[in-house]
């Protein structure tokens, strides 16, 4: 069985620049596009195979990093853009007519406040961080995916380097989890 995981890891990942200065995000309409400025470089680029994620076509998978919402504006079109699902987590702003996600903002008591998820991919610049592992990759399953085929996924990000978790990398799990015992008083809000 063929299948892409996404055109960014398909054929190997192409290292990024860790002074890249960040650059433009476009939507995919033809013209009038919306714009999305970043500021710096993302962090944490990673491949997501959740349900909720914008994929390119035919892709099992996202490619998706963050980076400080201080560092993110929409330069361009904002009137076009609308928020998937206001009771999520992560509100996806999308561009109404092409349906891209251009950003999704966290505005809920959570680890990942103040971090905005973005595509990178949507940018005409090189440079940016390449994926450094992939998160929820069981959850293809639920989008249909035949479970046969989790080794041969597996496998394939593995082959270009990048390991593969059912959750998040475990760095960011302790920031997590971090964060649930600070707020919870398991431990102290200093740590």
């Amino acid at each position: 069985m063929s299948f892409s995981l996404h055109p960014a890891v398909d054929n190997g990942l192409t290292k990024g620049d860790a002074n890249f200065p960040g650059g433009n995000l476009y939507c995919l309409c033809p013209q009038n596009k919306v714009t999305v400025t970043l500021s710096s470089n993302v962090a944490h680029n990673h491949a997501c195979g959740c349900s909720k994620c914008w994929k390119p076509s035919g892709a099992l998978f996202s490619v998706v990093g963050v980076i400080p919402k201080d560092n993110l504006s929409v330069t361009a079109n904002a009137d076009k853009l609308h928020i998937i699902d206001p009771e999520a987590a992560i509100q996806r702003h999308a561009c109404k007519q092409c349906g891209t996600h251009l950003f999704g903002r966290i505005e809920k008591d959570h680890p990942f406040k103040g971090l905005d998820f973005v595509h990178v991919e949507l940018s005409d610049k090189k440079g940016w961080q390449e994926p450094q592992f992939a998160g929820f990759v069981s959850s293809i399953i639920e989008q249909g995916f035949s479970p046969n085929q989790m080794d041969a996924v597996r496998g394939k990000f593995k082959s270009v380097g990048l390991e593969t978790y059912d959750a998040l990398s475990p760095p960011l799990m302790d920031l997590i989890a971090t964060f649930t015992a600070k707020k919870s008083g398991k431990l102290s809000a200093n740590l």
